[in-house]
């Protein structure tokens, strides 16, 4: 009788798990087979170029680029674990000039996953600078989010981590 029972919940176990187990299967395959949509592969090259020409224009300290760059209601966290808001980061475009007036900034590894009017970038930050007379490249991870609101790209979370002077060139 014990047997039975085992066996029926075994049984049961299966049933119930199977259909699950070959939904997860087929998802799984499509998304690795899927080939990008033309309206995902437009999204990657809009929000590609918008970061490209935001770290381009940032040495300019122009406030209307940081402020299409970033919705009114960002959440930014820097490296150091400080949150910030866009009226934070506007108001500091100046302080950053004058700490670091020769500094420029590229991206490289450029990730973007699209999902409808939302995209997710993730990305290394090359900063180079001269301090001291002497050139310094640091690097940070970046993860971002885009959406896409009354047709116009803007950031609306963020996150920046200095990776360690030992891996930065990884």
């Amino acid at each position: 009788m014990k047997f039975m029972k085992r066996r029926g919940l075994r049984q049961f176990a299966v049933a119930a798990l199977l259909p699950f187990m070959v939904a997860t299967t087929s998802v799984q395959s499509g998304q690795a087979s899927a080939q990008i949509s033309s309206v995902d592969q437009a999204t990657i090259q809009q929000v590609t170029k918008l970061l490209q020409d935001f770290l381009a224009a940032v040495p300019r300290s122009d406030k209307n680029v940081f402020d299409n760059f970033f919705a009114d209601d960002v959440i930014y966290t820097r490296a150091a674990g400080v949150t910030v808001t866009k009226a934070d980061i506007i108001s500091n475009i100046g302080v950053r000039a004058a700490n670091q007036p020769k500094a420029t900034y590229e991206a490289d590894g450029i990730t973007v996953h699209p999902y409808s009017d939302v995209a997710v970038v993730n990305f290394r930050l090359v900063q180079h600078n001269e301090k001291d007379g002497k050139q310094e490249t640091s690097y940070f991870r970046n993860t971002g989010i885009f959406l896409k609101r009354h047709g116009k790209w803007q950031v609306v979370a963020w996150q920046a981590t200095k990776v360690p002077e030992e891996t930065g060139q990884k």
